[in-house]
């Protein structure tokens, strides 16, 4: 390689042989150092990267590497989120095993991260596949069994009739079955619960801790947990039945329950189970039910159907008569599974009452210069004045809440509540790919969590899968133990995937073979300094990861309350598509590296052809990468054809981070044009740089105007990356000055000492600033140069203080609002001295000839504004 070529393949071959060798990134516990933990989500081992992968871990490892130019002990980790469900499918797919697939992903994928020059400290690698890993995982759960945090119950699932299997949501496609193609009912069986609700408050309160989250993803936990204060209302019966005297509701509008005109039921109720056993409407819409996949989310959307029970309550106040009506919009496992319905405020409840033709009464009255006015043509569901309510019409809001929640309880029908959204998290899963729960059900039908001199519970690896049962379902062999000689059954259920990704973070930072954690060495590193991932992830993951950190503060293993300090969330990356629309509507997509585009002289496509054959093909604008539109941009091409550096470049250049990024061809090449740039200015003038000499006090104080210019930019610049990097995470504008730099030093003269020692002092900062995002490069050239050992390890550099201080200032002048003149003055001048240097401009007498002064507005250092009339 010629000196003076840009080779980025052998120079990032030659740099990360370098890291391998060194094992640079390794980091053990060190007291004497300021700790950093940067974190990025792990991957799932789809089998390569994508460009979503490539941001993300850009970012975090810009992150890390500034953080250790600052001197900081840096521990950044890399493992692998190894177990779910695409395993399986793509095992069936492939007629291979979950285990072999994934392993063979996971040696693909991390030769990738390596070829992107991140700073891993490999040793600490976790794969949550591994027993190594999952058996502290099922210890920690035997440890919450005995605490009384885990839990079984009856719980509905999707059943798939004729594969006789349960289904995840993503496995069912409209109603149906995605293997089988039958109608997926809703079934319940036993599964394992861990309680998290126990922690609302907690969970809740410790949000107002977390002050470097984005404020949206605390609103969404906020929102999640969804705290609410209310009341417990009971609807006795008549008489008992199906073992009840009454239903219990939960309303956080006690001020309505004047409005009560029926109550609704799950059709998994009790009641709804009683009424249907007696009529056979009620059975058949029971039935119906079991074929609906509802989803908490869906349930604001679907159409509200129900119907009529026969049966009756009375309303805790009035002793009247109250129908009960089994309806689709209920959930059994929210609540009790019973509403009491308002329809007159409720627009849900005010949508079914007028389908059914239910009476519709309204007890609120519509506050001043409200769109709606009485209850005839939607619900009132604005707080307001009660009506129609007995003794309570006329009170507000608060004292109908308090006086109502004092009847109720002076009744005992009824009690003031704190409710929370949140509910218990169900961690089993029926498919074959997970960490198998540590329990063994015993004849009786009680259970017992595995010993912990038998753990871990081990998957067995090499299965075959036939895309209906899970093989340790299907091995009677496997499950069957014995529990003080008594024939059992092991669990074979395995956990949620959420499981391993809440507590890897903390696996990563101690890893002991006979523990769970070591006390001492997770809390050197605990909690993780900046975590960074994308939005997708703010309510599940972050909330178990949470929870799950709270419940090992409390076994003693970690001291801090949360996981996380700084959150930062990366937006999507896009990229162009196209398309053609054949004359039957499908509509089939290309990958734009298959697309010949013609662009006019503002860089808009023009014409956008197929190469193979010459065709239009219509852009379909800027998407998100997908598989669905194949429109997604295989990193490692990129890199064979510009380089790691490059990628990283542009990849933080191209947005803030937060922000969506728009991946443009032209783009990268212009970030691969400024690498080239800086490094021929290096090679260019390696003799002149590699002598340079720092500069003495003397010089300092000898320094030309041009020269002292040339030195403020470096510094300025220094300061600016300096904040950008570190306080404000805007890696973009970081970059965006730096280059502005290199445009000054490609122009710097190198006519003497002077020249060339400022020169070096601007390229060797420029390198430093550099190396975070492009280190590869940074590396290279910092040897070039003379230097010896990592430039990671040679700090950041300083912004010097007094190089920024500016002899002049260029003001600009205004007359009347519109430049006229610019001026350069002291910078010591006061205010008078810069007023009367703008007004002897020559340009600003012509403008304020033969008018009248009226006023002049000085703003320091940048601005005076003349105003004349």
């Amino acid at each position: 390689m010629s000196d003076k070529q840009y080779d980025h393949q052998q120079i990032e071959q030659q740099i990360q042989q370098q890291w391998h060798e060194s094992d640079v990134f390794k980091v053990d516990v060190d007291d004497s150092k300021e700790k950093f933990y940067c974190l990025s989500m792990f991957p799932y081992p789809s089998g390569k990267l994508h460009m979503g992968h490539v941001r993300n871990y850009t970012i975090g490892d810009v992150i890390s590497r500034y953080q250790r130019m600052q001197g900081k002990n840096v521990l950044q980790p890399m493992g692998w989120d190894a177990f779910g469900l695409p395993a399986e499918n793509a095992a069936i797919n492939n007629k291979t095993a979950p285990a072999k697939w994934t392993y063979a992903n996971i040696d693909y994928m991390k030769q990738q991260l390596r070829s992107l020059g991140f700073g891993y400290d490999w040793s600490r690698e976790v794969t949550t596949c591994k027993p190594d890993y999952y058996r502290w995982e099922q210890w920690f759960f035997t440890r919450l069994y005995e605490k009384g945090l885990v839990y079984k119950k009856l719980a509905t699932v999707n059943w798939d009739p004729v594969d006789q299997t349960v289904l995840a949501n993503e496995q069912v496609i409209d109603g149906k079955g995605w293997r089988s193609g039958a109608t997926v009912e809703q079934k319940e069986i036993p599964q394992w619960f861990i309680k998290i609700t126990d922690y609302a408050e907690t969970l809740l309160n410790d949000l107002d801790g977390l002050t470097d989250w984005p404020e949206q993803v605390v609103a969404m936990q906020r929102n999640w947990i969804g705290k609410s204060v209310g009341a417990d209302i009971r609807f006795a019966l008549p008489e008992s039945i199906a073992g009840l005297d009454a239903i219990e509701v939960y309303t956080t509008r006690p001020d309505t329950l004047f409005g009560v005109t029926y109550v609704a039921v799950a059709a998994q109720h009790p009641l709804a189970q009683y009424a249907a056993a007696q009529n056979a409407e009620v059975a058949a819409f029971v039935e119906d039910a079991k074929h609906t996949k509802v989803a908490e989310a869906e349930l604001a959307t679907m159409e509200k159907r129900g119907c009529a029970t026969g049966l009756e309550v009375i309303h805790p106040l009035t002793g009247e008569r109250v129908p009960v009506w089994v309806a689709n919009f209920v959930l059994m496992e929210y609540g009790s599974g019973a509403v009491m319905s308002v329809p007159g405020h409720d627009q849900r409840d005010w949508e079914f009452a007028t389908k059914y033709g239910l009476p519709i009464k309204q007890v609120v009255a519509a506050n001043e210069g409200a769109d709606i006015t009485d209850v005839s043509s939607a619900a009132i569901t604005e707080k307001g004045q009660l009506i129609n309510s007995e003794q309570y019409s006329g009170m507000d809001f608060t004292a109908a809440f308090d006086a109502i929640c004092s009847a109720l309880e002076s009744a005992e029908k009824g009690q003031r509540t704190t409710n929370y959204r949140l509910r218990d998290w169900g961690v089993s899963r029926q498919r074959y790919w997970g960490a198998p729960i540590p329990m063994i059900n015993l004849p009786d039908g009680s259970e017992v969590p595995v010993a912990a001199d038998d753990l871990p519970v081990q998957l067995p690896e090499d299965v075959v899968m036939d895309g209906v049962t899970s093989p340790i379902k299907a091995d009677k062999n496997w499950a069957a133990t014995t529990v003080n000689g008594v024939n059992a059954q092991r669990e074979t259920d395995t956990f949620d995937t959420f499981m391993e990704s809440s507590w890897y973070y903390a696996r990563y930072a101690s890893a002991p073979s006979d523990a769970m954690l070591d006390p001492r060495e997770s809390n050197y590193w605990l909690p993780v300094d900046q975590y960074v991932g994308g939005i997708e992830h703010a309510i599940l993951h972050l909330l178990y990861s949470r929870f799950f950190h709270k419940l090992l503060r409390d076994e003693g293993l970690v001291d801090s309350d949360e996981p996380f300090k700084r959150l930062l969330c990366q937006g999507m990356v896009l990229a162009e598509s196209f398309y053609r629309e054949d004359s039957s509507g499908k509509i089939t997509w290309y990958a734009p590296a298959d697309v010949e585009l013609t662009r006019d002289d503002k860089g808009r496509v023009t014409a956008a052809t197929l190469k193979a054959d010459g065709q239009p093909v219509v852009p379909g604008g800027m998407t998100k990468m997908s598989k669905s539109k194949n429109n997604g941009i295989d990193p490692q091409h990129v890199i064979d054809t510009y380089g790691a550096d490059t990628v990283r470049l542009f990849t933080m250049f191209a947005a803030p981070p937060e922000q969506t990024l728009e991946w443009i061809d032209s783009g990268v090449e212009g970030s691969h044009r400024f690498l080239k740039r800086l490094f021929r200015l290096v090679t260019d003038n390696l003799d002149s740089l590699s002598n340079a000499e720092a500069l003495s006090a003397e010089q300092l104080k000898g320094l030309s105007k041009a020269q002292k210019d040339l030195r403020r930019e470096v510094h300025r610049t220094i300061e600016k990356v300096t904040d950008d990097l570190g306080r404000r995470q805007t890696f973009n504008t970081a970059i965006a000055a730096i280059m502005e730099l290199l445009n000054h030093l490609q122009k710097a003269p190198v006519d003497d000492a002077v020249d060339c020692s400022i020169l070096a002092e601007g390229v060797i900062a420029t390198i430093r600033m550099l190396n975070p995002v492009t280190p590869h490069i940074a590396q290279h050239l910092w040897t070039l140069l003379g230097h010896s050992g990592s430039i990671e390890l040679s700090g950041w550099p300083e912004a010097d203080k007094a190089a920024l201080v500016e002899d002049e200032k260029l003001i600009i002048v205004q007359v009347n609002g519109k430049v006229r003149a610019k001026i350069t003055v002291a910078a010591s001048a006061d205010q008078d001295a810069v007023k009367q240097a703008a007004m002897e401009q020559e340009n600003v007498q012509n403008f304020i000839a033969g008018k009248t002064v009226r006023k002049v507005i000085v703003v320091p250092g940048k601005l005076v504004n003349i105003v004349a009339n």
